[in-house]
């Protein structure tokens, strides 16, 4: 199997440099990463320095100013050096009389879309307009719908409509690692042997491979902030345990198969 981190971050300003994920890669068995730009930061050089360097075993998910005069023309000379993914807010627009202008170049350039916010805003009909309005390029959702978020809603509405994003054929799935969904209590003593963490919680990973199925599921492992809860190893080991009950060829595509056909296997 192709192990593949859909979501991980690496920097010289923020976080750790490349190096730092590629030990945990090495030493964890996963072949290749898709490095995902940090919030705020729209320069993109670094991650292009680093896929021209291990063009094998990393992609990129660029970000620009999305309200810039100049957004469209960065997106085009981007993807024109090989960015696979554009990173956007839902509520994304670009000025001038097109507001979708933005989306509009990430479709023509063949990406896909790296989308996180809020679960409201990922829910909500103004974004599934944008879905049905570029029904070809994938919508990739960060971090189960903000699902994740501390700021959710956790309400049983708010989760079936993350759900109910399963409808549109053109969107996928990122599934965190089980420390997000099932955060260790600090200050109680570790158990003497893993799990650590309550695994029934992650529960509701299933029922997202029920609704979207495996080829619209990728796991990432929110590379390096996953070391402040069960660190990299864990990630992929404890979140790929919660799906051992399900067929080979699931585990395939959510743990690889479906970030190499939407990252690496895109059309130049």
């Amino acid at each position: 199997m192709t192990v593949i981190d859909a979501h991980c971050h690496a920097s010289p300003l923020w976080f750790e440099p490349v190096e730092t994920l590629l030990f945990q890669m090495d030493r964890c068995g996963v072949h290749k990463a898709v490095l995902t730009q940090i919030l705020g930061q729209f320069d993109n050089a670094y991650q292009e320095q680093c896929v021209a360097r291990l063009p094998d075993r990393l992609a990129h998910v660029g970000a620009v100013q999305a309200a810039a005069a100049d957004a469209v023309q960065k997106v085009t000379a981007l993807t024109r050096r090989g960015m696979a993914g554009l990173r956007l807010r839902p509520d994304a627009r670009s000025p001038g009389d097109d507001p979708l202008a933005i989306w509009r170049a990430a479709a023509d350039g063949g990406l896909a879309i790296s989308c996180g916010g809020p679960a409201a805003s990922i829910v909500s009909g103004e974004f599934a307009a944008i879905v049905r309005e570029f029904a070809t390029m994938p919508f990739v959702i960060e971090h189960l719908g903000g699902w994740t978020r501390p700021d959710c809603d956790h309400s049983p509405q708010v989760w079936q409509g993350i759900l109910a994003l399963a409808d549109y054929p053109n969107v996928i799935l990122k599934i965190p690692a089980l420390g997000q969904l099932a955060p260790r209590a600090v200050g109680q003593p570790l158990p003497a042997h893993a799990p650590v963490l309550d695994a029934a919680k992650g529960a509701i990973l299933i029922e997202a491979l029920d609704a979207f199925g495996a080829e619209r599921l990728m796991w990432g492992s929110d590379f390096p902030v996953v070391a402040s809860r069960e660190g990299y190893a864990n990630a992929l080991d404890w979140t790929r345990m919660l799906f051992a009950e399900r067929s080979s060829e699931e585990r395939e595509a959510i743990f690889g198969g479906t970030a190499e056909r939407i990252f690496f296997a895109r059309d130049a």
